[in-house]
């Protein structure tokens, strides 16, 4: 099987009570959002945290696309109330697009 791999970044807001939250809400991520994920054909996902700033590690099958998991995501009710509730911990780096809260990081080395 043929995989893509890609990393994405995105900040939480500094606030204490909000992170521990956050870090709540995905130790049981609703099974709609896994469903979901695994449909637009991520094979693997894991988020980290250092401080304030999450990076994301996501294993695609070589056919993925952002365009058509954003199509899917915002045709999915359940998916659009995640994204909403994620919000209110969320923020987005000095970097981004309006309306984008994770971005995609770009390799720099390979060893």
């Amino acid at each position: 099987m043929n995989l893509k791999r890609y990393i994405l970044i995105c900040d939480l807001k500094n606030n204490a009570d909000l992170i521990s939250e956050y870090e709540e809400y995905h130790r049981e991520v609703w099974p709609e959002i896994i469903d979901s994920i695994k449909e637009s054909g991520i094979i693997d996902m894991e988020i980290y945290r250092n401080g304030t700033r999450l990076v994301m590690l996501m294993e695609t099958q070589a056919d993925f696309s952002f365009e058509i998991k954003a199509r899917l995501d915002s045709q999915n009710p359940k998916v659009q109330e995640w994204e909403n509730l994620m919000w209110k911990y969320q923020q987005a780096i000095p970097t981004a697009k309006p309306g984008e809260k994770w971005v995609l990081m770009n390799r720099v080395f390979k060893l």
